[in-house]
């Protein structure tokens, strides 16, 4: 009796582990079914597919949790009706079923566990490679069916808000960098640090909401992320000191790196295979947009001296923290907008919360058939298979922990999930490519900052020689009882003798005496910019309210003579100064000269290839580096700024899109963050390499530049091509 009981016990197992390997058999014919269901969705919509292959197993079924046979678990909104009953097309289903996963030794499992832990984890690692598969191909249909209309018009617009900021403050160094280290008397040994410590904190900041997007949300973290951008930048305006100046631009730079690492994975995820190369680089607009608008901004208000205040000598709000506060709008308007967008359907899915996604994706199709005049149109997806997730266990604190230790906890494994995430980037089937994309995305960055920096540079050091060359040399003058009560201009005076003279109300702009005498002499509210007084000799002179002090008497004896009320602090003038303007002009064109290379790449994105767009924009840039030779004037330089700026845009395009469709969900926004991070340290390098080279020599800048675009445009060219595929 026990023997027959053993065979039939053998018979059950045997037929079980048959079953097992048949069902491992037909999981490889998955992708067949799928390309099935693309032929059949394009005469109706018809989702059986995805419904009835799984019927054996109960994995993002709708299952009652104690429905041991697997039948489908009807919703409130379907009670009553029975299995043979036609379902209400659109209806909501309920939910799905959730394992209950077993912890052990302090530790929590995260995700839906795997019910067969006898499996290798090759095996389920590939199972779940093709439910992914199988997922986005599904979520394809799903987004054709919802359609392209006003929610992601909507989103379209509050994300292109989020890119704006990040122009913004990419130009904002560049514009307040002058005019900040003058106002608080930054010696040259501390000149410069204002560039490089806000690409600093963009690289770290790019990482770090990168990784964290993957984990939390990419609305969530984008918003935290604006957050912290608008609230330090609007501080940055009112400190004084530049330390602390420093370090609120260095934390409004962390949080705008997140801008460019989310703003596109975001919003790809939200846009069906044949809408998302152009309607992403029509995105990459908005960069261009605050790039313009901070050239208009600075150009209204920064040389206009007069609109700022001041409360004694002590503090001082010029011009440059008027223009501070302004570029810190478009940032709060995208914190307050994005608050009533949605997150990500995809993440919820990657996440495993279907009712999550679920309703997203029919707020998505509800809000483009109601602008269509289609209210009545229905949602007609019933329910979307989740891939299984692997165990991942964290060791989480017990309830009588610290709470300070409970806070160090989650950011400990915060962190390590983050570099978790990164460490997956560099595996199968992605190492290859994220390697080609950090090269690319360095390159363009290196040579597009780098001259980026030196146009300018060189530009001012052509000014400097025009204004040099017209300087006013007046040798061996005698002035007695003259009054000076006009502004003096890029002079120089030597062996001069000046005699009972007074100098009121009068500004000294580039000018130099040199072994000049000064006898009974009278200053009164004197402002000097770029003037010294070197080796030069003042006799019972009388100081009022000016600001020369030790730094501008070079050499100089001071004998009998006395100083009140000095001006304290560093004098700042605008007035008349036409470089100023010329600066802001010139940025301008600049950014204006990358609309045209926009709408190329938008319109021709789908058709020509990214790929194509993007070596051949690297390459075309680097080969008009060599027209730089011809540059010898400003006007030659600034053509010469105007179409490197309208050839390298096309590429700038392509990369983002590329680079977002390359990864898949659970690491995109990571992948992103770790290129746009190699991006900034190109940004910082370039600043540093081209802008020590101006003056010297034309050749390296040149030679440089064109051999970092051609090659990162030939590394582009061998990545795989991304306009088919659809989002993993």
């Amino acid at each position: 009796m026990d023997e027959s009981y053993n065979n039939k016990l053998s018979l059950v197992k045997g037929a079980k582990d048959i079953a097992r390997e048949a069902k491992r058999h037909a999981a490889k014919k998955v992708s067949q079914v799928v390309n099935r269901a693309a032929d059949e969705y394009s005469s109706q919509r018809n989702y059986s597919q995805f419904q009835n292959d799984d019927d054996d197993d109960d994995d993002g079924r709708y299952v009652t949790p104690n429905d041991e046979d697997g039948e489908e678990y009807a919703s409130d909104a379907t009670e009553g009706h029975d299995d043979e009953d036609e379902i209400y097309e659109g209806e909501y289903q309920g939910v799905p079923a959730h394992t209950d996963g077993k912890s052990r030794d302090g530790q929590v499992s995260l995700g839906q566990p795997v019910s067969d832990s006898l499996r290798e984890r090759k095996e389920l690692e590939q199972e779940r490679q093709e439910e992914v598969e199988e997922l986005a191909q599904q979520y394809e249909l799903i987004m054709q069916e919802c359609g392209h209309g006003r929610f992601q018009w909507q989103l379209f617009f509050v994300l292109g808000m989020a890119l704006m900021s990040d122009g913004v403050e990419v130009f904002v160094v560049g514009f307040v960098l002058p005019s900040a280290e003058t106002d608080m008397c930054v010696p040259n040994s501390g000149a410069g640090w204002l560039g490089s410590i806000v690409y600093l904190g963009m690289m770290v900041g790019a990482f770090f909401w990168g990784g964290l997007s993957d984990k939390v949300g990419r609305k969530q973290c984008l918003l935290i992320s604006m957050s912290v951008n608008g609230f330090f930048s609007f501080l940055s305006s009112f400190v004084q000191g530049y330390s602390m100046f420093l370090f609120c631009r260095m934390l409004s730079g962390f949080g705008i790196g997140a801008a460019v690492p989310i703003v596109f994975p975001y919003f790809a995820e939200f846009l069906s295979r044949e809408k998302r190369g152009e309607h992403l680089s029509w995105l990459c607009m908005f960069w261009m947009i605050g790039g313009i608008y901070a050239s208009a901004m600075a150009w209204l208000i920064i040389p206009h001296y007069g609109w700022s205040f001041s409360m004694g000598s002590a503090y001082q709000f010029h011009s440059w923290r008027v223009f501070v506060v302004v570029c810190a709008l478009p940032c709060m308007c995208a914190v307050v907008a994005l608050t009533f967008m949605a997150e990500s359907p995809r993440f919820y899915l990657e996440m495993g919360k279907h009712d999550e996604a679920w309703m997203v994706l029919k707020q998505v199709h509800d809000t483009n058939m109601r602008a269509r005049g289609e209210p009545e149109k229905v949602f007609t997806v019933n329910r979307i298979k989740l891939p299984k997730h692997l165990d991942e266990l964290v060791e989480m604190q017990s309830g009588s922990a610290n709470p300070v230790a409970k806070v160090l906890s989650r950011i400990r494994t915060e962190l390590q999930g983050i570099w978790l995430t990164f460490m997956r980037c560099f595996q199968y089937p992605v190492k290859d490519n994220t390697i080609k994309l950090a090269v690319v995305w360095f390159t363009l960055s290196f040579g597009y900052y780098g001259l980026s920096v030196w146009f300018p540079d060189v530009i001012h050091h052509l000014q400097s020689d025009e204004y040099a060359s017209r300087v006013k040399i007046h040798n061996n003058e005698r002035l007695e009882d003259f009054t000076f009560n006009f502004t003096l201009e890029n002079q120089i005076h030597t062996n001069g003798v000046f005699i009972n003279d007074r100098f009121i109300s009068m500004k000294m702009k580039s000018v130099t005496f040199i072994d000049s005498t000064f006898l009974n002499c009278y200053f009164d509210d004197v402002t000097t910019v770029g003037s010294l007084f070197k080796n030069c000799t003042f006799v019972e002179a009388f100081f009022y309210n000016t600001d020369i002090d030790d730094s501008k008497l070079v050499g100089s004896k001071v004998i009998n003579s006395s100083f009140h009320h000095n001006k304290t602090g560093c004098q700042m003038t605008f007035d008349d100064d036409y470089s100023a303007y010329w600066v802001y002009f010139v940025n301008f064109l600049g950014t204006l000269a990358v609309l045209p290379g926009n709408i190329v790449s938008a319109l021709l994105m789908d058709k020509i290839g990214r790929l194509s767009m993007l070596g051949g924009s690297m390459v075309l840039s680097g080969i008009s580096c060599f027209f730089l030779w011809f540059g010898t004037s400003e006007s030659m330089m600034i053509f010469m700024l105007c179409l490197y700026n309208g050839l390298s845009i096309s590429a700038w395009n392509s990369l983002d899109v590329v680079t977002a469709e390359l990864y898949p969900t659970d690491r995109r926004c990571t992948g992103f963050g770790f290129c746009n991070a190699m991006c900034k340290l190109a940004a910082v390098l370039g600043n540093l390499i081209f802008g020590s080279l101006v003056g010297i020599t034309k050749a390296i800048p040149i030679l440089l530049a064109s051999a970092v675009l051609v090659g990162g445009g030939l590394v582009g060219l061998r990545l795989p091509d991304t306009r088919g595929n659809v989002l993993m």
